[in-house]
């Protein structure tokens, strides 16, 4: 293949670098993998043999200069194995994951380039390193011991076929979980059975069935056990039918059970901890982020898993006293959840959530929220640019302007859910922000909503207005990086890190200024009315104890995998679903009616790949950070041009140049405090 049949073989010549979409074709994947991978390991061995001495420029720079092809196509086919998948890609997949691992080790099992580095460390404090070098030696050195460069040659070799197959296993779970997901979609003969869920919602579901083929409704499952129209849906035989389909993933025993390939993971990520000096995989993982220890971690959960189930246990007994009173006769089940409490939301708060949807429309809620919110703290500027190519008809892309005028960079939206797309939402990124390769951000934000007929408005929930506040929350940390070298921008910070300025951003979702702003109705555009806002406000931290429980539930469930030696692998995985209950009552987090977020055989987080793995509980150890920055900009006034500037210089900009807690506390003037986050999630003493 000659280089002009190969979009990926130079660099793009779209803005910012975009990849050009309307070439790139499946057969080009491959050839520009195998062609990525050996430029940059010729790259590498010129490095590793020069004659010269080490220095930054000639080991370190040149190794984040390197790569750039295999970063080009493995950034536009990370997305779309994600994004808008098929057999091809998955077969592509397969075969480059284990090949990917190969190329990696090559370079962190080099022992000649180890030696550079190492000689380099031990300088450091001779070298006059400005601090984001100086970071960038130590994060490089920390690199190589944390793979194995220290190991004998036959532990590296053993090493070596662990990265290869756990790679394998990770994108095999991922294919499973998918094409079960897309099997276990309820269908609905009767529409009459949806009755209970918004007009709106059920023309989704029309669509989607419609988009199969066939003259049915449709429910399609998100990632985590509780589905949306749980809430919603007046027959119970129907909820319950939706959400045993829900569990039911990866675990039925049929060609898409992930418990083979759950089994094999746990085992191989022990031995590869052991064999690098971890007595299991947790303490691997976690040694290298902000919470230091698996200790740390479970000295966190202990404070607030008993607060939290005791809430949620209380919330439980409310619930069945609704279900007696109505003469329901049944014990409250997990199915039902959902439905009583938005009764009792409805009671207590004369609030329905449905109420909401009509002022919760996609494109305002883009526009007048999410973007307001960017420009009024960051004084960026949106505008659409349909003229640039994306990689599916129903992905957006807008170019961002500084307050200046001056380009910022690209921001891509893919909102709809597909079969083609994994569940969940998640941001990444197509180019990174460099100043040594001079390159401007290009990030994709994906969300799993349902898409209406043609014509239709797209409503939304209150959880998927949340969901995009969060993600644009990431989307900003990876548009307002300001760093030199490659491998410290945007999100690039360890994983109980990241998720902090993503939740921080959801605070903008309710604030006055910005919901008034984008909380109109979608037909007159009418404001929100001001009682219905103070009816939402007031019910906001409703159900706290089960929202907290499941994902505590979620986190325990995480740990208990990731603790095991590799000689106790075996007795767990034999029986995944009775290892997991187990777990769950011996954690103290196991409440009937309230399951985990994410059960082992479709925890896609941990499963799927290998960044949350012994990381779930990043989510709640962020919320520390979160709750405590959250009372900062109520204090300093809000949404003021002064608060977000401090913000994104001290945080969003320094992407992982710096150790992130020494970030934080420049923010923040201090180390953070628990209390704000206990109070939000109604765990503090009274």
């Amino acid at each position: 293949m000659s280089t002009a049949d190969n979009p990926f073989f130079t660099p793009s010549d779209r803005p910012y670098q975009l990849p050009p979409f309307d070439t790139i074709a499946q057969e080009h994947y491959l050839p520009a993998f195998e062609r990525g991978m050996a430029e940059q390991r010729a790259e590498v061995e010129a490095i590793a043999t020069d004659p010269s001495p080490p220095t930054l420029d000639n080991t370190l720079v040149a190794m984040e200069r390197s790569g750039r092809l295999l970063d080009r196509v493995n950034a536009v086919f990370n997305n779309i194995s994600a994004a808008d998948t098929n057999p091809a890609i998955q077969e592509i997949q397969q075969e480059v994951a284990p090949k990917l691992a190969a190329h990696r080790d090559a370079t962190l099992l080099d022992r000649r380039l180890y030696e550079r580095v190492r000689a380099l460390y031990e300088q450091r404090d001779s070298l006059d390193l400005d601090p984001e070098s100086r970071w960038l030696l130590e994060r490089y050195h920390t690199d190589f011991v944390r793979a194995g460069a220290q190991l004998s040659e036959a532990d590296q070799q053993r090493l070596r076929e662990l990265n290869q197959e756990l790679s394998s296993l990770t994108t095999r779970f991922g294919n499973l979980l998918l094409a079960d997901t897309n099997e276990l979609a309820v269908e609905v003969d009767d529409g009459s059975r949806l009755a209970g869920m918004s007009t709106d919602a059920i023309a989704s579901a029309a669509e989607a069935g419609r988009a199969r083929g066939n003259d049915t409704w449709l429910l399609s499952l998100i990632l985590p056990t509780n589905q949306p129209a749980l809430a919603s849906l007046h027959d119970r035989e129907l909820r319950e039918r939706l959400y045993r389909a829900s569990i039911a993933r990866g675990s039925r025993g049929n060609a898409h059970d992930t418990s083979e390939v759950i089994a094999r993971l746990v085992t191989l990520r022990a031995e590869k901890a052991r064999l690098l000096g971890y007595p299991h995989h947790a303490a691997y993982q976690i040694a290298d982020r902000t919470a230091g220890s698996v200790e740390a971690v479970e000295d966190m959960l202990a404070k607030v898993v008993p607060a939290a189930v005791a809430n949620a246990e209380q919330e439980a007994a409310e619930l069945q006293q609704v279900i007696e009173a109505e003469g329901g006769g049944f014990a409250l089940q997990p199915w039902d959840w959902s439905y009583y409490a938005e009764k009792v939301r409805r009671q207590r708060y004369d609030f329905d959530a449905g109420e909401l949807r009509p002022y919760l429309e996609l494109e305002r809620v883009l526009v007048d929220g999410v973007f307001f919110a960017a420009g009024q703290l960051y004084g960026l500027r949106f505008a659409e640019r349909p003229d640039l190519a994306s990689y599916h008809p129903q992905a957006r892309t807008f170019e961002v302007f500084e307050a200046d005028g001056s380009p910022l960079g690209l921001f891509v939206a893919d909102f709809y859910t597909r079969d083609s797309k994994r569940g969940g939402a998640w941001m990444s990124t197509f180019v990174g922000q460099s100043r040594l390769l001079d390159t401007a951000p290009v990030v994709v934000l994906n969300m799993n909503i349902n898409r209406p007929p043609a014509g239709e408005p797209t409503l939304l929930t209150t959880d998927e207005v949340k969901t995009l506040f969060h993600e644009f929350g990431h989307v900003l940390h990876g548009l307002l990086s300001d760093v030199r070298y490659p491998r410290f921008a945007g999100t690039s910070v360890p994983r109980d890190f990241v998720e902090y300025p993503s939740q921080v951003n959801e605070m903008w979702m309710l604030w006055p200024e910005v919901l008034s702003n984008y909380a109109r109705h979608y037909v007159t555009g009418e404001p929100l009315p001001d009682e219905l806002t103070q009816r939402w406000l007031d019910s906001h931290g409703f159900n706290e104890g089960f929202k907290t429980t499941e994902q505590l539930a979620a986190s325990v469930l995480d740990l208990v995998w990731h603790r095991l030696t590799v000689e106790e692998t075996a007795a767990a995985t034999a029986d995944v679903q009775a290892y997991e209950a187990r777990a769950l009552a011996d954690a103290g987090a196991a409440v009937a009616a309230v399951p985990p977020r994410y059960r082992t055989n479709y925890f896609a987080h941990i499963f799927n790949t290998d960044a949350y793995s012994a990381g779930y509980y990043s989510y709640i150890w962020s919320e520390v950070l979160d709750a405590d920055t959250v009372e900062w900009f109520k204090d300093s006034g809000g949404l003021r041009r002064e608060n977000g500037e401090w913000f994104r210089r001290e945080l969003l900009a320094r992407g992982g140049s710096i150790d992130p807690m020494q970030a934080f506390r420049t923010f923040r003037g201090r180390d953070p405090q628990i209390e704000p986050l206990l109070q939000r999630r109604g765990l503090a003493s009274s």
